[in-house]
């Protein structure tokens, strides 16, 4: 019996890979949105509150550009890499299309999917939280609560549309120390690693790229 020409069962194969791919992106976005949301309603920049000791820390700061808090082009480059973001999105969606009718890996697929939800997630600060939340500050310790952004202000948001600030706050700085004063070059300066400052969609595109680089090269070229 078929539909459409297509076997029941491929159907049903590609139905399933479809809502798996369509759950994983939703539930990153979801993720992604309530934390940065949690921390810009609830932290001013630059506020830290630890989780695992010093290993591993919640630490609030804001980027306009890539990920990592990588900066390009001031406001121009802030657009240009916004609008770029959301043609890679767009592509992206019609690539898993195409790779879900030829039946390619499930797990590719996925890894592809977590990609797409990373960039999207990013996007959503990038275009629409200058308009939805005032600006986030360093908090004035004579004000309890300053610096903390609120929600649809009357005075309307910081920034305007595309030109928004990423949230960051995942910061895992498992080395924190000096360098010998007897090294070469770096002797007595101080070395943090890992320095940069992410956030859950930043994590999705990297766990999406090494996926693939690890267990779906063949897949990568078959495209």
């Amino acid at each position: 019996m078929t539909r459409d020409n297509i076997p029941m069962s491929d159907s049903y194969s590609a139905k399933s890979t479809r809502n798996k791919v369509i759950a994983l992106i939703i539930g990153v976005l979801v993720v992604d949105q309530f934390v940065k949301i949690l921390v810009k309603t609830h932290m001013s920049i630059g506020e830290t509150i630890p989780v695992l000791g010093n290993w591993f820390l919640i630490h609030f700061v804001e980027n306009k550009g890539m990920a990592f808090g990588v900066v390009w082009g001031g406001a121009a480059g802030k657009i240009a890499l916004t609008l770029f973001r959301m043609i890679a999105v767009g592509v992206l969606c019609y690539v898993i299309r195409i790779m879900i009718r030829k039946e390619m890996s499930t797990g590719f697929i996925l890894a592809i999917g977590l990609i797409t939800a990373g960039a999207a997630g990013n996007i959503f600060d990038s275009a629409f939280y200058g308009l939805l939340f005032s600006e986030s500050t360093y908090a004035n310790v004579m004000v309890p609560g300053s610096g903390v952004a609120e929600v649809l202000p009357k005075e309307g948001g910081y920034a305007p549309f595309l030109m928004g600030s990423v949230v960051d706050m995942l910061y895992f700085p498992v080395i924190d120390t000096t360098w010998p004063q007897w090294l070469p070059i770096w002797g007595g300066q101080h070395f943090t690693f890992f320095r940069p400052i992410f956030n859950v969609a930043d994590s999705a595109i990297t766990c999406g790229v090494f996926w693939i680089l690890l267990f779906h090269r063949k897949s990568l070229k078959a495209l």
